[in-house]
């Protein structure tokens, strides 16, 4: 995992839509963001890093397995949802201030949870994510899901 270079697997996998589908929005928008990759993967790194120092200055690692963090990581995110339970679409939507800090810092718990996971697992999130985006794009072309919510079994 040591040797992945996230910005090269993306131009791989961009050449390889730019050959099935030149013309499909993710094949633009994958091109475009393949050079935004290194940035990215840097400034993930960096964090990465951070929550490295910041469970070693504690004596935490020793909790950090895979199990406890993806455990901790589904509580945060239904922390996340506490925030809008009950609410309608509509207010969930227009959130005041406030909250939306509030929800804020849940995001970043969930979202430093995932990277300490990725991190103990050597998964690079952003190809993981631009893999998933093109499975996706397969699963639900747009011709079919456009405006739809069924599971692609059922496209």
């Amino acid at each position: 995992a040591d040797n992945f270079q996230p910005a090269q697997y993306l131009r791989r996998q961009t050449q390889s839509i730019q050959a099935r589908r030149a013309d499909s929005p993710l094949a633009r928008n994958l091109r475009a963001d393949t050079c935004k990759a290194d940035a990215m993967t840097s400034d993930l790194t960096a964090l990465v890093s951070l929550i490295r120092q910041f469970a070693l200055e504690r004596d935490w690692e020793q909790f950090n397995s895979p199990k406890n963090l993806a455990c901790s990581l589904s509580i945060e995110a239904a922390e996340v949802l506490e925030h809008f339970q009950w609410l309608t679409d509509s207010q969930s939507r227009e959130l005041p201030a406030d909250k939306v800090q509030a929800v804020a810092l849940e995001a970043a718990d969930v979202f430093l949870y995932l990277l300490n996971l990725a991190d103990k697992l050597g998964i690079d999130l952003v190809a993981a994510a631009h893999q998933k985006l093109l499975i996706n794009g397969q699963k639900y072309p747009v011709e079919l899901a456009r405006g739809s919510s069924k599971k692609y079994t059922e496209l």
